[in-house]
């Protein structure tokens, strides 16, 4: 399966966000890929105000979640990426990532580990998810989301696993900072290395977040990866080589879970 990550800084303006999904939607078509991942709060994001994103949040049926459906089915691919949504049953809008394909959505994952952390603190605007998404199947591969922070947090990547993910997918706003690229890095090559999956991970690249999205296969090489500028990666997620992978290195099935 060829799948795409497609990095770009979100601005203050929707609309403008919504015509790089776009156009990155359409040139991935035109490379035969199934799948688009995108950065984390691609509604508005702003580098001078941390409650931006958030302040901006809409509702599922408002009009940025439907232009995503409608980029979905007019170029046959599944997008994914978050976006901050209102509901009724909370004050605070959820961090919410989406699954789209052929314009339906087929997943709604709230953040479940908001970023109070560095310095920062996402739960002041965010209000947090409760429930572990499933996985989402998408021609017959088996995907596990995860959502920025949530990588730091090995169990639920391997819930993913132990639930039958074949990849990992990773929408993030990584923020900048000392080591901060080594800690993104070597979290998207342990995630997958240690669940023998691939990975999927796409960074906002902006003066408050450092890009570096990149694809990873189950033995943790980095097949695609972007540096910091808007960009269109490309990789192919193999069965053969992760049945391989997971043949010489069964890991999952050589837990000891009952000790």
């Amino acid at each position: 399966m060829k799948v795409a990550v497609g990095q770009f800084t979100v601005t203050e303006k929707p609309e403008h966000n919504i015509n790089i999904i776009s156009g990155f939607a359409s040139e991935a078509a035109r490379n035969h890929t199934r799948i688009l991942l995108l950065p984390e709060g691609l509604i508005a994001r702003s580098d001078d105000d941390p409650h931006y994103t958030a302040d901006h949040a809409q509702t599922i049926d408002g009009p940025f979640v439907t232009a995503l459906r409608g980029i979905s089915e007019a170029n046959n691919i599944a997008v994914m990426g978050t976006v901050h949504l209102h509901e009724d049953t909370v004050d605070l809008p959820y961090n919410c990532f989406l699954v789209i394909d052929h314009g339906r959505i087929l997943l709604e994952y709230r953040k479940i580990h908001l970023y109070d952390a560095f310095g920062e603190r996402e739960s002041d605007s965010i209000a947090p998810g409760h429930e572990v998404p499933p996985l989402v199947d998408i021609d017959g591969w088996k995907f596990g989301v995860m959502t920025c922070y949530d990588i730091r947090f090995p169990e639920l990547a391997r819930r993913h696993a132990v639930a039958g993910a074949d990849a990992l997918v990773v929408s993030a706003a990584w923020a900048r900072g000392e080591g901060k690229v080594d800690h993104w890095t070597t979290l998207c090559k342990a995630r997958a290395l240690e669940n023998t999956c691939y990975l999927m991970a796409c960074s906002e690249h902006s003066g408050h977040d450092i890009g570096h999205s990149m694809v990873v296969d189950p033995a943790a090489r980095i097949l695609a990866q972007s540096g910091e500028r808007d960009e269109l990666i490309y990789a192919d997620l193999n069965r053969d080589r992760l049945e391989d992978v997971r043949r010489i290195l069964p890991v999952l099935k050589n837990r000891r879970i009952t000790l």
